[in-house]
């Protein structure tokens, strides 16, 4: 895998988590899916991250970096053989014991029939040109397995967050334990390559999220009630990921760029080769060269309509105020994507200079801010959203497909 494959010529994607499939579940609705993306001439289905979520679903907080989500399973009571758990237990000796021990009976049983659904999934999806694009959160639970396995690195007293924002103005206080990043260099940066090493394991190429935190995170002491009394703290840099692909060679990344980022690292993800993000509901705000307008894409990107943290495309418009949404239009006119305004945005993301374009499954369908996944800083309410039975219509397919081609993405026949 190169940087390159995420930026190698013209193509687009959609984004759904496995969990907002009708079933929530890796059987058929996971196939159709993907034989509905492939109709729609996408190359790329991306989702959050596949561990277990905290109690209130939440894929950031999994307890677990390496384990995957067993509430996934098409069959979760599928018999497993002796010899593939002894195999699965050597092949992922790092972290399965640690795993296990938090987990409890079964755990290395259900990692097997995941990765068995897993890998018969994403083998039907490249079979049909669908590849699959992961999410590694920088952070790891609270108190989850790889806390308690490997205490050492992370700094007691501090917890992660980030500074206030568009988002919210005390900050987002995340509570997640922060690496003790001189520990993990003395360790030879171990514990992410393994992480890396898994996580390549399942996908074709991996969004990293708050990938400022590599160069400074933002530390905040244990005990505050939100996040402005923090500070930043120096990251490791270019070191954790040389170390990587010195292992594993180059690594297919996406450096989730978003927020309140520096020059130091852009120049980071510029050193690595990594394309970063750009968002089109960001665009219109007025900001004075903001890079997420569509004249200022670069191609060596990923544009996205909106994320798992933000609104819907239709929630978005209907919550702007008119400033934003003339600018908008501006926008829409300028590239010829003049439409129904959630669809604007779709087809004006198909026609940005960046080289892949990720649209979002609720703005395809044209849904609402019931639809939203995730409402940043709030626990209660998100990673709910499912979408309905009989939703990937053939007209939807040809809808999505026509937007692909005329803007130079479909993959080749």
């Amino acid at each position: 895998m190169t940087p390159d494959d995420a930026t190698a010529g013209r193509a687009a994607g959609v984004q759904l988590h496995p969990t907002s499939l009708p079933s929530g579940r890796l059987g058929d609705d996971a196939y159709a899916f993907v034989d509905w993306l492939a109709a729609a001439g996408q190359s790329w289905w991306q989702m959050l991250p596949l561990g277990p979520p905290d109690r209130h679903g939440s894929p950031y907080k999994a307890h677990s970096a390496f384990a995957a989500h067993k509430g996934l399973l098409a069959d979760p009571k599928a018999k497993v053989s002796a010899d593939e758990i002894d195999a699965f237990r050597e092949r992922e000796a790092f972290w399965i014991g640690g795993w296990e021990a938090y987990a409890g009976r079964g755990a290395v049983a259900d990692q097997v029939r995941f990765d068995r659904e897993w890998s018969a999934l994403r083998a039907y999806a490249a079979e049909r040109g669908v590849r699959l694009i992961g999410d590694v959160p920088i952070y790891v639970a609270p108190g989850g397995a790889d806390h308690r396995t490997w205490p050492e690195l992370f700094r007691p007293g501090l917890q992660a967050g980030v500074p206030p924002d568009a988002f919210t103005d005390k900050g987002q206080l995340w509570g997640n334990p922060v690496f003790d990043w001189p520990a993990m260099r003395r360790r030879g940066y171990r514990w992410w390559i393994e992480r890396l090493r898994r996580t390549f394991s399942k996908v074709d190429m991996t969004r990293i999220d708050h990938f400022r935190g590599f160069v400074a995170y933002w530390a905040v002491p244990q005990g505050a009630r939100d996040a402005r009394r923090g500070r930043w703290m120096r990251g490791p840099g270019a070191a954790l990921f040389r170390a990587a692909q010195r292992e594993l060679g180059e690594l297919n990344v996406i450096a989730e760029d978003l927020g309140v980022i520096t020059e130091p690292v852009h120049r980071l993800r510029r050193q690595l080769g990594f394309p970063g993000m750009v968002v089109l509901q960001f665009a219109f705000d007025g900001a004075a060269r903001s890079p997420h307008h569509p004249d200022r894409h670069e191609e060596r990107s990923v544009v996205y309509t909106g994320t798992h943290d933000t609104d819907t495309a239709a929630g978005w418009w209907a919550s702007a105020d008119e400033r934003v949404r003339a600018r908008a239009r501006e926008a829409f006119a300028a590239a010829g994507v003049e439409d129904d305004p959630w669809w604007s945005l779709v087809r004006l993301a198909h026609s940005s200079r960046a080289a892949l374009a990720m649209v979002q499954m609720q703005d395809v369908l044209g849904l609402g801010s019931e639809a939203r996944m995730n409402v940043p800083g709030t626990a209660r309410g998100s990673w709910r959203w499912r979408m309905a039975a009989g939703a990937l219509t053939d007209e939807l397919a040809a809808r999505l497909r026509a937007s692909t081609e005329a803007s130079g993405r479909c993959p080749r026949a």
